[in-house]
Formats: structure tokens, C-alpha cells, sequence
């Protein structure tokens, strides 16, 4: 899996950091996401799955690899 997340996009709700919090943070500043694992483990995948299906912005984008 390979995670790519549209910055322009979000709209700071922490919903994907809520949902996979080993692979999303926040910017102290605004709130925008951070990604910090591009190709989370196989072990994380549902919740990063979790998080793409709950972001309120759409800004998190799955491919499989």
C-alpha cells in the first residue's frame, strides 16, 4: 500500500490521525495532515483504510503497491 495525501485538501479535522495515528499527524500550527509512512506496514492497512474512508476532505488517496 502506498499513501499519498492532497495537504491543499484537508481541512484539519484529525480524523486520520484518530483512525492511524502511526501513519498521520497533524501540523501544530493549522492542523493540516502529516504523513509519516508512505507504505505503512501490512498490520496498519484496515486503519489506514479507516482513515481514507472517513476523511471529511477526501485528501488521503490509497494505491495498491
Amino acid at each position: 500500500m502506498l499513501v499519498h495525501i492532497d495537504q491543499e485538501k484537508c481541512c484539519g479535522a484529525g480524523s486520520c490521525v484518530l483512525a492511524a495515528p502511526d501513519v498521520f499527524d497533524q501540523r501544530d500550527e493549522d492542523g493540516v495532515v502529516v504523513l509519516l509512512d508512505a507504505r505503512p506496514p501490512a498490520d496498519l492497512h484496515q486503519a489506514v483504510q479507516d482513515a481514507a474512508a472517513v476523511c471529511p476532505a477526501a485528501a488521503i488517496r490509497l494505491e495498491n503497491a
